[in-house]
């Protein structure tokens, strides 16, 4: 009868460890019998939203890095209900696509698009929803799912961007872009509703650093990472023509170094004792590479005490991954970096190669002559428009300084965000494209700002450069 007892004893302890080691319903929910016998209070959960703020078979990277990141939310034991994601989705399906229905995010990659939600698609990935979402403002959000980030005091929240960036804005596939400030608002707001206990913020795009640079408060209890510093590129990767290259069917770029650095960390590290800051210091010797022109600098800010938390807070851990041994031939991968191109270059580089490998005298070579000649175009047009604008509003003799000028560290982008926010808006609007390559130039907007130019006589500029330069139909 003893014998019976202990092994009655012991399967009731192993049942209560697996039980408890589970993210139940995406909280860290022990067994009923722990909870019922503490009556302990209201068990943290965690919150993601995942945004990929581009369109376009030639930003297909973008929402495979998003995607991803959902396979990685989804195997660390969260749910649905609690990740929200915004992407435009269409990719999956493009004609470009000879893989219908599947998304990889490197060359022998699995599908990362089975499963994940569409939540806000099209039209609907758009500012105004994406700051009512992290709000928990429900009344707030038009279309798409509805779901917010209804969190509470003791809850951790996640959010991912990929996406193009500029100086002080992330891109958005539909509508305006976001500036720091508006983000920053809404963070602020966020915190003062004492509606998460912590958060963490990772950004790949384009200057970054410039989002929070000078306005993220160490007082948050907010964690954020960037790609890049606020004055340089962050870079595409696993591109056609590079190494290791996409496969042969698939011309465009799968995912962005940053992104793709973190994620393929997760994926093989157990969670549950890797913290962020290990994360980023990994991500940061990858990004960072000596002897890579270009390479991008990954950035703190906020509250960098939140770097000593497991990443498991908030991104849950695979179980998967609970023997994982730092001596594995996996780990070898985690300190080779790929070749990479520019954000800026990447959509250039895929209607390249698009054109390189449609059959000669096809319609197909016709379409992606045009395609890259358009671009081409684009790019000049936008050149030239800047140069116009600095012109007419300061002199050509500014237009260097006005191109060039850098904020110090440690200091904010624009002092005036209203009219930053109006001139790159409204140049948006009237010299954009998918490609973005006008983000490049937001910085010259700040710097236009930062000098006290008259808002309307900048716009009726950027009006009159953008319809008389030479542009592509």
């Amino acid at each position: 009868m003893m014998c019976y007892y202990r092994l009655f004893v012991l399967l009731a302890l192993s049942s209560f460890v697996v039980e408890s080691r589970h993210l139940k319903g995406n909280s860290y929910e022990l067994s009923n019998f722990h909870r019922s016998s503490t009556n302990a209070t209201i068990e943290p959960k965690i919150w993601a939203v995942l945004v990929a703020g581009s369109s376009g078979f030639e930003n297909y990277r973008h929402q495979a890095d998003i995607c991803h990141a959902y396979q990685i939310l989804k195997n660390g034991g969260l749910e649905d209900e609690n990740i929200i994601v915004f992407m435009y989705d269409d990719i999956a399906f493009d004609v470009e696509n000879s893989r219908p229905g599947v998304i990889i995010n490197k060359p022998d990659g699995d599908n990362v698009y089975k499963g994940v939600p569409k939540d806000y698609t099209g039209e609907d990935v758009n500012v105004d929803n994406l700051l009512a979402a992290i709000l928990g403002n429900k009344t707030g959000v038009r279309g798409g799912s509805g779901k917010v980030v209804e969190s509470g005091p003791n809850d951790h929240i996640f959010i991912y961007y990929a996406d193009h960036g500029g100086a002080g804005i992330l891109g958005m596939p539909s509508g305006v872009d976001l500036t720091a400030k508006d983000l920053m608002n809404t963070l602020k707001k966020k915190h003062a509703a004492k509606s998460y206990k912590s958060m963490v913020i990772y950004v790949e795009a384009c200057e970054s650093g410039s989002i929070f640079e000078g306005l993220l408060p160490k007082n948050m209890n907010i964690y954020a990472i960037t790609a890049a510093n606020a004055n340089e590129s962050s870079w595409g990767t696993y591109c056609p023509g590079e190494f290791p290259s996409p496969p042969s069917d698939l011309d465009t770029c799968l995912g962005d170094l940053f992104s793709i650095s973190w994620m393929e960390d997760s994926d093989i590290h157990d969670l549950r004792k890797e913290t962020l800051d290990q994360q980023y210091q990994l991500v940061r010797r990858r990004t960072a590479v000596d002897d890579m022109v270009g390479a991008s600098h990954v950035m703190q800010y906020g509250n960098k005490t939140i770097a000593k938390q497991f990443v498991f807070n908030y991104m849950g851990a695979n179980p998967k991954n609970d023997y994982y041994s730092p001596s594995s031939d996996d780990d070898s991968s985690l300190t080779t970096t790929p070749s990479i191109v520019s954000q800026h270059d990447a959509t250039l580089l895929h209607f390249w190669h698009k054109f390189h490998n449609a059959p000669e005298g096809s319609p197909k070579k016709t379409e992606a002559h045009k395609q890259l000649m358009d671009e081409l175009s684009l790019r000049k047009h936008i050149d030239e428009s800047v140069n116009q604008i600095i012109s007419v509003v300061f002199g050509q003799e500014k237009v260097p300084e006005m191109l060039n000028t850098v904020q110090s560290a440690g200091n904010p982008l624009v002092h005036d965000w209203d009219c930053f926010k109006m001139l790159v808006n409204s140049f948006k609007k009237q010299c954009g494209s998918t490609s973005r390559y006008e983000m490049k130039y937001s910085r010259a907007f700040a710097n236009m700002c930062n000098a006290g130019v008259h808002i309307n006589h900048a716009t009726q500029a950027i009006s009159q450069a953008c319809s008389t330069n030479s542009s592509p139909p």
